[in-house]
């Protein structure tokens, strides 16, 4: 995610790091290009009747912006959630370390709350992984223990089998007479709040908006964008192309930055920050647990994790 203060306004016309201009300059060049083919054939296509009223474009463009509004909308909140998630992610995972740290009695037990501490981190790190679909094995290697790490390394849900390990450990505590029954259960609830946190994530990940939804967006921003040559051939000839470029990046970024906040747990440059955040609970873990922390100090200018 890029994280970068604004700057001038003049300056923040030529931004690149961020925008999704890249990424979208080779569509934009072919709709220049075919703009000029359709300007410097004008007479004949004059001559054919060719030309469109531009008052159709104007209609169907605000009826194209509507729609595009709500598909950004629908996408945002998507992002959002995912970031509520996460936020809720950090809040109960600290609670969790505070209730094992002051809760769980005898001075003797300081190796088994580490381990607790541990777990709890790795979760965090496996459910990162598992949206992203990448290997944990890196930060498991990390985080855990031998024992653990051959125990878990395999999973195919890593965060729900590592929550059924803090589980255990709770339960295991209440048995040995270091935590109360209503103790126990205070943090039992915690762990449900952390399933419900996964299973929100998960909901996220695997649901995408309905590809005929998208496939009917993308077609008739690109029709309207490929049409607009023939509605302003007539009135605006050579300046005509750059116009029609400039109206085409405001409809084709819009679809474009849709389409990278629908899935707000990926790596491209504005999705969720997941490996900073990840980062701040393992730190905020840490501390709980009196060990060292290493504060994440970002760019001076951006920063994309």
């Amino acid at each position: 995610m890029i994280i970068k203060k604004k700057t001038h306004w003049f300056g923040m016309l030529f931004e690149w790091n961020g925008s999704v201009l890249p990424k979208l300059l080779p569509r934009l060049l072919i709709i220049f290009i075919y703009s000029c083919i359709v300007v410097y054939f004008r007479e004949e296509l004059m001559a054919y009747q060719l030309a469109i009223n531009p008052a159709i474009f104007t209609l169907f463009g605000i009826a194209l912006a509507i729609f595009l509004g709500f598909r950004n909308t629908v996408s945002y909140d998507r992002f959002w959630e995912g970031r509520k998630l996460w936020g809720a992610l950090l809040n109960d995972t600290r609670s969790l370390a505070r209730q094992v740290h002051t809760l769980v009695e005898g001075s003797n037990y300081t190796a088994e709350r580490s381990r607790f501490i541990k777990l709890l981190t790795a979760v965090v790190f496996a459910l990162k992984h598992q949206l992203r679909n990448t290997d944990t094995e890196e930060d498991f290697k990390r985080l855990l223990s031998p024992d653990d790490l051959n125990k878990y390394r395999n999973k195919i849900y890593k965060p729900i089998m590592l929550l059924n390990e803090l589980g255990l450990w709770i339960n295991n505590a209440k048995m040995e007479g270091r935590l109360d029954s209503i103790t126990q259960a205070n943090v039992d609830t915690n762990l449900n709040k952390l399933s419900d946190i996964i299973g929100g994530c998960e909901r996220i990940a695997s649901t995408p908006i309905p590809y005929t939804y998208s496939i009917l967006l993308h077609r008739t921003v690109y029709i309207y964008c490929f049409l607009l040559p023939f509605g302003f051939v007539g009135s605006m000839e050579w300046l005509s192309p750059l116009v029609i470029v400039f109206i085409a990046y405001t409809f084709v970024a819009l679809e474009a930055i849709a389409d990278e906040l629908e899935d707000p747990f990926g790596i491209e440059d504005n999705d969720l920050a997941l490996d900073a955040m990840a980062n701040n609970i393992e730190n905020t873990l840490a501390e709980i647990d009196n060990k060292k922390i290493e504060a994440i100090v970002p760019s001076k200018d951006y920063y994309i994790i």
